[in-house]
């Protein structure tokens, strides 16, 4: 599972509305508990060096200063984040082609309904995604 705050959540849309029509994307970084739960800390909007709205790549330098910064707090790397600014909140054929991280969370924002933007979570093992559950904090 995979815990956000509801200001996490926010972030996630709001970096995918401000990106549209090209993707947003960027990295969580957190803490993992007990249970195995991912509690996102912290949410890393990162240049879609692709300006596209099909497809991502990250900054390596960005990349590179965010993980700095999860060490420096005492966090983890849990996963990415991008959006689909035409298309429902599941991954690609090429998001799927390019997850190599079988224990990473891979989180895609819908903005299909702009208005009603969807968060999903999903793990994605040798190109089978399924889906994660998302907990946001602070929300019945």
């Amino acid at each position: 599972m995979i815990i956000l705050t509801e200001s996490g959540y926010g972030e996630l849309v709001r970096q995918a509305l401000a990106a549209a029509p090209v993707e947003a994307c960027g990295l969580l970084g957190g803490t993992v508990d007990a249970a195995g739960n991912k509690v996102v800390e912290k949410v890393y909007p990162l240049a879609n060096l692709d300006n596209s709205p099909e497809h991502f790549s990250m900054d390596p330098k960005e990349q590179f200063a965010a993980v700095k910064d999860m060490r420096r707090q005492g966090w983890s790397l849990l996963g990415n984040f991008h959006s689909h600014p035409a298309s429902p909140a599941r991954p690609s054929a090429e998001d799927k082609r390019l997850a190599f991280d079988p224990q990473a969370s891979y989180v895609i924002v819908s903005l299909l309904d702009r208005e009603q933007p969807v968060v999903k979570g999903f793990r994605i093992v040798q190109g089978t995604s399924s889906e994660e559950e998302i907990h946001i904090i602070g929300r019945e």
